[in-house]
């Protein structure tokens, strides 16, 4: 047997000596470190400006509404009222005209703001030269300012020298008191309205249209299928997600209609024809200085929008489990 060694043991040392001082951070991990932190610092200072801008312009606002709805304020002061400013606004005449009013203009403009962006792009689409120039043409109206687009069709309407009746006296029709019958002012507001945004829809819907599968139209066709069968059966399944979100965006920006009507026809319009919810909040805020009563009805209106925007969301969702 061996005798045992009397050397110390470096295996034994190694396992029981203390961990060894960490060195000196090298210059180059400094820069990269100091680098890194200057881009971070960057992205957050601009992150903490589009926060304060939002919380500012929009975040503020809608809590302050939220407040003025249960208030009321006189001489600059604001005492607690509760439920006072909904009464009120519910026991106004003029509020149910008002969504009877933006209940008309919201069906009217799907009929016609929802339908004709997405033909129009359907017509686009089978262009294969120039679509360009139709994308520019379609758009233009977006471009211009709604003050611009509004006058010229004031200038459309004018029972007068009006482009329109002028048409109607040349086709040997009667001619129509556009802005001022209470049967055709909303229908009126809808045709421009339609012509003013419709540019935007029908890009989107274009987009859309082009991401389709050649494949699936040439199937298609040779299962015998015609032009209304394609899209039927074709078009419409492959878009229903844009056509869904237009939809929704579409409900929602039409029920917070206010400048055509308030351009075209004044506001109210003949006989309060075209009179709507956010119409009637600026008479109460603007015109009659009832600040609680204008946020109490513009609560109202964001609370049935919430609850529409949430319904529709649940029952797409149903829909595609």
């Amino acid at each position: 047997m061996s005798a045992p060694s009397l050397t110390p043991s470096t295996t034994g040392n190694a396992r029981h000596s203390p961990p060894a001082a960490a060195g000196p951070v090298p210059p180059g991990g400094r820069a990269r470190f100091a680098k890194s932190l200057r881009r971070n610092l960057t992205a957050h200072g601009f992150l903490i400006g589009a926060v304060l801008c939002f919380a500012f312009f929009s975040w503020y606002p809608m809590v302050r509404e939220f407040l003025l709805a249960f208030q009321k304020t006189e001489s600059g002061q604001s005492t607690w009222v509760g439920f006072d400013n909904l009464v009120t606004v519910v026991n106004d005449p003029a509020f149910w005209q008002a969504w009877r009013n933006t209940l008309l203009f919201t069906v009217l403009a799907l009929v016609f703001g929802f339908v004709v962006p997405f033909v129009v792009a359907l017509v686009i689409n089978e262009f294969h030269h120039g679509q360009g120039y139709l994308r520019l043409l379609v758009y233009l109206p977006v471009m211009l300012p709604p003050v611009a687009s509004v006058l010229l069709f004031k200038y459309l309407y004018d029972p007068g020298y009006g482009l329109l009746n002028e048409l109607f006296r040349f086709l040997h029709l009667p001619e129509q008191q556009w802005l001022q019958d209470p049967d055709l002012s909303m229908l009126s507001v809808v045709i421009a309205s339609t012509w003013m945004n419709m540019g935007g829809a029908a890009l989107i819907y274009l987009a859309a249209l082009q991401s389709i599968p050649g494949e699936l139209y040439e199937a298609a066709e040779l299962d015998g299928a015609g032009l209304f069968r394609k899209i039927w059966h074709v078009t419409i399944p492959q878009t229903r997600l844009i056509l869904s979100l237009m939809l929704l965006m579409q409900v929602i920006a039409t029920m917070q209609v206010f400048v055509e009507p308030f351009l075209l026809t004044g506001g109210a319009g003949p006989e309060g024809s075209t009179t709507t919810v956010v119409y009637l909040i600026y008479q109460y805020a603007f015109n009659f200085n009832n600040y609680g009563a204008a946020a109490a009805l513009g609560l109202l209106l964001l609370v049935l929008l919430a609850g529409f925007s949430a319904a529709y969301v649940k029952l797409s969702r149903a829909e595609d489990e």
